[in-house]
């Protein structure tokens, strides 16, 4: 097996792995633009704390604002939608240098799409959904099985283009 080989093993692995993670938050962002209701009313939900124990000592963080409950749930769809942009051109750049083994800023933007994967399920539906508004407590309104799936994925994919990187430049 030549080097070469042996090499553009993980950066493939890496190519394709953003890329899983660009299709599905293309379709994720696309499901939200065209079917706006859906996760309309589940951001509500988790921010107004409706369904969850209700307990007077968390309460006064859920949100009951429409305004400001829509308004985080398009900050989201333009989040995942720059998300999926990032990492879909991050894999058709990266793909485009693989026989010659430098991507350059091609990973520079993929990383900075997974970043982004890993922030708005880690951080905002783990974190800020799952403990500061209580999403854990819900049985109709829980994304935290969701997030972890993503968070896992985006993570693990995160990982190898991180790897690709170190076997590419070392």
């Amino acid at each position: 097996m030549s080097e070469r080989t042996t090499r553009g093993g993980l950066p493939v692995a890496a190519v394709v792995l953003t890329g899983i993670v660009a299709l599905y938050m293309a379709l994720v962002a696309f499901g939200n633009i065209t079917d706006f209701g859906t996760n309309q009313e589940f951001v509500r939900h988790v921010l107004a704390m409706d369904t969850t124990f209700r307990d007077e000592d968390l309460m006064w963080r859920a949100v009951t604002s429409r305004t400001v409950q829509d308004g985080a749930y398009i900050a989201i769809i333009v989040w995942e939608t720059t998300a999926a942009a990032l990492l879909a051109t991050g894999t058709v750049w990266w793909a485009l240098r693989l026989r010659r083994d430098t991507p350059g800023r091609a990973r520079t933007v993929a990383v900075a799409g997974l970043l982004m994967v890993l922030v708005l399920f880690g951080a905002g539906f783990l974190a800020v959904g799952g403990e500061w508004f209580a999403m854990w407590q819900s049985k109709q309104w829980n994304g935290l099985d969701a997030a972890t799936r993503n968070v896992t994925v985006a993570g693990l994919a995160l990982l190898v283009v991180q790897g690709a990187r170190r076997r590419a430049d070392g």
